[in-house]
This record gives structure tokens, C-alpha cells and sequence, in this order.
């Protein structure tokens, strides 16, 4: 096989975030772009991605060229076999592809490429555990807003339906439902614009103001322990008997880390990699065999 450059692409509801790097995995640039998740659009993904890949060139003074490349992707969405395919075909003609979902290149990165288990909290939530060869197990990751309870767009919505709940006179207006309508435009005529506008990624934004009023709202606390239940039904779910090393990842994660049962951080150590250099563990696994 052929090729001068390994890419790793870890890529979600909110951004993508790239590795270039050389035959050895040394890296030689980095990148980030728009998001990639493939919930969001299969050209758009590409679109952030090719950017991104461009971006990163750049950094060496040079023109991207796919077929000098071996590229591993972690993409969230890839669950949705239709839109993995859909994906794949448009892809550029690199000289090796290999794609999985963002959990599992987050458990590799932040395993360094051993067996684990993580749950990866941003935008969406997913769990992961890889016991070694091919037995790989993953819990939540439905996507939203059925599934990723204890994600930003889980806590997002909830405080969106907070906002509405204060604006109708169903609940009380404490700060952070005041901070959530103020954010949406102060007015319900606003609120109804910013809701048919809403996402994934624009329902996520709203976690951060949760956190914030987290330890003064009551309303703010209650989302929040919520999400920590929901994280800790994960990963019991992967690993009941607690014999794998786990790790609390994403770009939640320590936001959330006060929030969760004290058994699971206890538990819990800091990732070795993220989910861009899992990428790399990917791509370097698929082509040493």
C-alpha cells in the first residue's frame, strides 16, 4: 500500500478536529472545521472534513493529494448504516479508508489503543467498551433527541423546555430559565423563531448556561443530576462488573464531573488521547493487519 500521510478525523455535532500525520503516526499539523456528524448531512461532512484536510496542508505548504493519504474517521452518525454507505461514496479517492462511530476512536484514544470502556459526553453521548479482537460493545449513541440522555443537546432541550414552561406561567422564571429566554431572544415571538431553528449543536449551546447556574438554580441542579444518572446507567450497562479500565470523555466531561454518581468518578481516569489520535490507532490498526 502507498501512501506518505496518515489523517486521523474525529467529527461531531459541533466541530471536527484533525491529526496529519506521517507514516510513523509523528504528527506533522492540526486542523478543526465545522461539524461533521453525518446527522447534520453527508455533503456537509464532507464539506467540513475536506476543509479541515485542507487546513491542515496548508501548515506544510502543500495542496491536499487523497491518493498519498490513509485516512481513519470517527464520525458520529456512522450507526445509521445507510448514511456510513452514503458517506463512503463520496468519498475522495484515498489511498486507505477506514470508518467507525466517534465512541470507538474515543475509547482508542483514550486507551492508547487498548481495551477499555469510555462514555464520551458532547453534543451527543455514546458508550463504549472493547474487550480486544472483535468483541466491542456499544450502549446509547441512538442520537437525538430520542436517544444521547446526559449529552449537551440532552441538557439543551430540557432547558428549552424549561424556557417555555417560565413563559407560559407553568413554572417559576429563576435565573437560569431567565438566562435560557434571554439567549432565545427575550420575547416568545423570538423563542418560536429560534425553536424551528434549533439542532443538535444550537439545542447543545444552551448546556453551558445550565452548568453555569448549576449550583444556584434548583431548576439548573435537577437537569444536571439527571444527566449524571444517565451517564452512570451507561456505563454500568457496558461494564457491570467494573473489570476494564474506563474513562470519562468528551468535551462535557469535566462540566459534568461534579455531577456524577461519586462511585463512577472514583472510578474514572483522565484519557490518554482524544478521539482524532483514536483515529490514527484506527487507520495504523487497519493497515499493520
Amino acid at each position: 500500500m502507498s501512501f506518505d500521510y496518515l489523517i486521523g478525523v474525529d467529527g461531531g455535532g459541533t466541530g471536527t478536529r484533525l491529526l496529519l500525520a506521517d507514516r510513523d503516526g509523528r504528527i506533522l499539523a492540526r486542523a478543526t472545521g465545522g461539524p461533521s456528524g453525518l446527522g447534520l448531512g453527508i455533503s456537509a461532512a464532507w464539506q467540513a472534513i475536506n476543509q479541515s484536510m485542507a487546513a491542515a496542508f496548508s501548515q506544510l505548504g502543500q495542496s491536499v493529494d487523497p491518493a498519498r493519504c490513509a485516512i481513519g474517521l470517527g464520525l458520529a452518525g456512522v450507526h445509521n448504516a445507510s448514511w456510513a454507505k452514503a458517506f463512503l461514496a463520496e468519498a475522495p479517492s484515498f489511498a486507505t479508508i477506514r470508518l467507525d462511530n466517534d465512541g470507538f476512536t474515543t475509547l482508542l484514544g483514550a486507551h492508547a489503543g487498548q481495551p477499555g470502556v469510555i462514555v464520551a459526553i458532547g453534543t451527543g453521548t455514546v458508550g463504549e467498551a472493547w474487550f480486544g479482537g472483535d468483541k466491542k460493545m456499544t450502549v446509547s449513541g441512538w442520537g437525538f433527541p430520542a436517544g444521547d440522555e446526559g449529552s449537551g443537546a440532552w441538557i439543551g432541550l430540557r432547558a428549552a423546555q424549561l424556557a417555555e414552561k417560565a413563559l407560559d406561567g407553568r413554572t417559576l422564571r429563576g435565573p437560569l430559565a431567565e438566562a435560557i429566554i434571554s439567549h432565545m431572544g427575550n420575547t416568545s415571538a423570538f423563542v418560536f423563531d429560534w425553536l424551528s431553528q434549533a439542532n443538535q449543536t444550537t439545542y447543545a449551546q444552551l448546556a453551558s448556561l445550565v452548568v453555569a447556574h448549576g449550583q444556584q438554580d434548583p431548576d439548573a441542579a435537577n437537569i444536571l443530576t439527571q444527566a449524571g444518572e444517565e451517564i452512570a446507567a451507561v456505563a454500568h450497562a457496558l461494564d457491570p462488573d467494573e473489570t476494564l479500565p474506563f474513562a470519562l470523555c468528551g468535551g462535557l466531561a469535566e462540566a459534568l464531573r461534579p455531577w456524577l454518581p461519586t462511585a463512577l468518578v472514583n472510578r474514572a481516569r483522565q484519557p490518554l488521547g482524544d478521539s482524532a489520535t483514536g483515529a490514527l490507532y484506527l487507520i495504523r490498526k487497519h493497515i499493520n493487519g
